[in-house]
């Protein structure tokens, strides 16, 4: 699948190649040490935000999951 930008779809690819091979190779064996792909995940973030921008997508009231948002609240 082709990111929002044009220019974020091969970010999106290096990103999505480097958690699946995280995820199929260290964490679903018990080792979830560290975030090997954090740098790739900001750049990707990065472009994204700014093809949002440039394409004047409306994102108010959206809520965004990441490393800067806390836990979420319990709804119940």
């Amino acid at each position: 699948m082709n990111s929002v930008g044009e220019a974020c779809t091969e970010l999106k690819r290096e990103y999505d190649q480097c958690f699946n091979r995280w995820f199929a190779e260290k964490f679903l064996k018990g080792e979830s040490d560290g975030d090997p792909c954090g740098q790739l995940f900001k750049r990707y973030q990065l472009c994204v935000q700014k093809a949002i921008k440039e394409k004047d997508i409306p994102i108010e009231g959206l809520e965004f999951m990441g490393p800067s948002k806390g836990k979420a609240e319990d709804s119940s």
